[in-house]
């Protein structure tokens, strides 16, 4: 009988090696070949962004065909012109004041891990990434996606083998076990952490330098002098969109007492169902496990669905199941991160009330992350601005869209970092520019290089096209 946890481990060993080894020689070439390849990738993905999208979905039974699709194209074709002059490989400046050259340096061998909520897409954009600045990348798949994640990685070799560089940059695990993810963790130069809570504090427990990102319990706040109807539009608008599994989405609305009537009418107009009595109970009965997580067979679903196997009736064209949640914990289920489509409703009287309830909110399982906020008062956007615990406060857009990148100018990226807070290593929406470390070559302020020196400088000018030279021949024992 064949131990699947030791094939496991031996498969992220081995890949490993294959991939340092491609690293190495990827680290010879130039930043103008490097573009091509990216974005021969690119185009690639996004050829196929339909097609994996819809492989995703049937897998993984999570969010919509069409949805996942523009997240493909997300990934591929709107990351590679955010990317496409990016500086990432041999100097990338030179201060003559200073006298110091900065010269990029890659980090090695990436880990990659994948979740089941956004696979495909993820995927794209981590192999996007870390090719850009210099790496490779070995991706742990979620095993409820590993079929469209291997199809994605496939579609990815086959264009490094077209660009005659190796595949081996490029790898995924076929055999992915607890133990053989955690193998990779400790062999990989770098984690590149994407899931759940557990996945990511293995991450960052694993000895190895980790980029891991924090779960997401975005509240939107509908402050009183809002444009009602066109903020509920926005959020029905980002929580339905690939039915709530990016984790930006936003998770309840908040809201004053003076406006509260209005803003329930138009949820209600949208297609939002407030659920009340046995409705209500039934809905909570198969929201969580017995521990308190989410029931995975909710997640990813929209209403219909989820009012189906909780045994209830609902309005056709219910796009969203509310509750008026009556407080904020592991007792109130409504109060927590639901990647699917269901919502909590608070109303608050004022806004000294709405920030103490989303900050309790955003403590009980997403300060960090995200906070959306709904608004044409400048000083309260200010006030959230300044002292709400998020990386990103996304204003009078929907929540989803404008944290990883669509509807607002952040970077596109599906690694959303949650800083110190949130316990990430990063407060950034992660670029190739996380992914590489700077060597900076500093000279003496005082006076010239001495003679001896081999990049001995006779002048105040820097002469960078002969250390140029010099750093090429050195890449290969620069990681």
């Amino acid at each position: 009988m064949v131990d699947k946890d030791l094939l496991s481990i031996q498969e992220a060993r081995s890949l490993v090696r294959a991939a340092k080894t491609a690293q190495a020689a990827l680290a010879d070439l130039d930043q103008k070949r490097i573009n091509s390849i990216v974005k021969a990738i690119s185009v690639a993905a996004y050829e196929q962004a339909e097609p994996l999208a819809a492989l995703a979905v049937e897998e993984t039974g999570f969010g919509k065909v069409q949805d996942k699709k523009a997240k493909n194209i997300l990934a591929s074709e709107k990351l590679y012109e955010a990317i496409k002059d990016m500086k990432t490989f041999g100097v990338l400046s030179n201060d003559e004041e200073k006298k110091i050259v900065e010269v990029a340096v890659p980090m090695g061998v990436i880990a990659g891990i994948i979740p089941s909520t956004n696979p495909t897409s993820t995927t794209i954009y981590k192999s996007i990434i870390a090719l850009k600045s210099g790496n490779a990348i070995v991706f742990t798949p979620h095993p409820s996606a590993k079929k469209c994640i291997g199809k994605t990685v496939d579609i990815i070799r086959g264009v490094l083998h077209d660009c005659g560089v190796s595949e081996d940059l490029v790898s995924v695990m076929s055999v992915p076990t607890i133990q053989g993810s955690g193998e990779l963790m400790k062999v990989a130069d770098l984690i590149l952490a994407t899931g759940g809570p557990g996945m990511v504090k293995a991450a960052y427990s694993s000895g190895t330098p980790a980029l891991g990102v924090g779960a997401g319990n975005v509240p939107a706040y509908i402050e009183r002098t809002a444009d009602i109807e066109d903020a509920v539009s926005k959020i029905f608008m980002s929580k339905t969109f690939d039915n709530g599994t990016v984790c930006a989405s936003e998770q309840s609305i908040v809201t004053e007492s003076c406006i509260a009537e209005k803003v329930k009418a138009a949820v209600i107009a949208c297609g939002g169902y407030f659920l009340h009595g046995e409705d209500l109970t039934k809905v909570k009965a198969v929201m969580e496990r017995a521990n308190g997580s989410m029931n995975p067979d909710i997640v990813g679903r929209d209403a219909c669905y989820i009012a189906k196997i909780a045994g209830i009736s609902v309005p056709a064209g219910t796009r969203i199941l509310v509750s008026d949640e009556a407080g904020i914990g592991p007792k109130y289920p409504f109060s927590k991160e639901k990647l699917t489509a269901l919502l909590g409703f608070y109303v608050v009287e004022d806004c000294n009330e709405a920030c103490e309830v989303c900050h309790a909110l955003l403590e009980n399982g997403g300060v960090g992350h995200s906070l959306a906020i709904h608004s044409r008062n400048e000083a309260v956007i200010c006030e959230f601005g300044m002292k709400k615990p998020v990386s990103r406060l996304l204003v009078n857009t929907p929540s989803t869209h404008g944290a990883v990148g669509i509807s607002t100018s952040l970077f596109p990226s599906f690694t959303l970092g949650c800083g110190t807070v949130g316990g990430s290593s990063t407060s950034d929406n992660v670029t190739p520019l996380n992914l590489m470390n700077v060597r900076r070559i500093a000279y003496d302020l005082g006076g010239t290089v001495p003679e001896s020196e081999p990049v001995a400088c006779k002048s105040d000018s820097i002469d960078v096209e002969k250390i140029t030279a010099m750093i090429v021949e050195q890449l290969k024992q620069m990681v």
